[in-house]
Parts: structure tokens; sequence; C-alpha cells
């Protein structure tokens, strides 16, 4: 199986634009900016693919429902041509509850009591278990991650859907390569998220690692 592994655009989350907005995570959109990356990079990856000899015409894309991954997904997509897309629950990003669209430097002080016990629990290389307050660990992405993995391979086994294209989110993209790989949840404290747009290809049984670096 042929997975590539696409995190959004810069959205106005990533700028800071977010903070007195405070637009509910599922509706940032993406920056001008990110969806230039966007189309730079969709250009990039349909040449790529050409140049790899993958075909592209029983391609399916998945994505985040999230805004800001339907509009890369599209701008990727004028390039790509992919004709079969599909969206799925599992695949959006990390919920941060309590934190969401909050600066990190005003955790503590607006949430003193509840910003001491996440700390608490990403000491000691917890970061992977520690629960944002309301919202969602890694490791609870992870679990639903693992579900979506089941529809791909149910895809694979009954109609021979083997080269994916996947829209998502920084945590997500890095729990769905820890469960694909079987990585530590070690291995997860220490792989840094990628940056807008990076494409991380998954040939079989083989992480490439990112291919637009």
């Amino acid at each position: 199986m042929h997975i590539f592994l696409i995190r959004h655009g810069e959205s106005l989350a990533n700028v800071g634009d977010n903070y007195e907005k405070r637009i509910p995570d599922h509706l940032v959109p993406l920056t001008e900016n990110g969806k230039e990356q966007a189309r730079t990079n969709g250009k990039w990856l349909a040449e790529y693919c050409a140049q790899k000899g993958i075909d592209l015409s029983s391609a399916r894309i998945w994505r985040s429902p999230f805004l800001r991954t339907r509009q890369t997904c599209d701008e990727f997509n004028k390039y790509l041509n992919i004709q079969d897309i599909r969206e799925d629950i599992t695949l959006t990003e990390q919920q941060f509850g309590l934190f969401d669209a909050v600066p990190y430097e005003k955790w503590q002080e607006l949430f003193p009591v509840e910003f001491e016990e996440y700390k608490r629990q990403c000491s000691n290389l917890g970061k992977f278990y520690a629960r944002v307050p309301m919202g969602e660990s890694p490791f609870d992405v992870a679990i639903r991650v693992h579900q979506f993995m089941g529809t791909i391979y149910r895809d694979y086994d009954k109609h021979g859907v083997d080269t994916l294209f996947v829209f998502t989110h920084g945590t997500t993209l890095r729990t769905f390569l820890m469960r694909w790989f079987h990585y530590s949840p070690e291995w997860y404290q220490e792989e840094s998220n990628p940056k807008n747009c990076m494409i991380r290809e998954i040939d079989g049984d083989v992480d490439l690692g990112y291919i637009n670096v």
C-alpha cells in the first residue's frame, strides 16, 4: 500500500491570528500563504508521482473534515486530479479543550490549576499520555487513528485501493505513523511536528520520511 500523509497548509491559528478571533478549530481557514503553500506542494507532488510512475487514476483521497484540511486538499487536487475524495472524522486534529485558541504562554495565567496538572502529566516523558483539560491526549488520537486504519485495510481487501493521499493535522499525522509502524511512545516524544504542507511517504512497510524537505 502506498500512502502519502499531508499536513494542512498555514492556517490563521498557526500565525496567531486566531487568539483574538477564537474561531472554532474546525472552522479555522488557511491564510493566503497557506493556500500558496498547498498549490506549490500540490504541483510538486503531482510531478513526483509522475516521475515515480504512480498511477493516480485509481487513487483515493481521505481528508479531515476541518476547513483547513479541505482547503489544502482542494489546492493539491488541482494538480493531482483525483476523483475519489472521502472524509473521516477520525482524521481531525487533537482536541485542545480548555486551551483551544489560547496561546501557550497564557495557559498557566488563565487556568493555573488545570495547567499545573497538565504539566505534571507531561513530565517524565509523559507528553504522549497527557490529556489536555476537556480535550484529548496524543494517546487518544492514536486510538481513533487506528480505527481509521481498519477502513483503509477493508478498502484494500475488498476493492484493491492501494494508493492513498491523507490530508490531516500534525498530531494525527504523527500518531498515524506511530500506529502503522508500531513506533513507541518515546518515538512520539522525540518526533517534531511537521511543518505546514509537509508530505510523508509510506511504501508498504517502509517509512520513506518527509519527501518535500
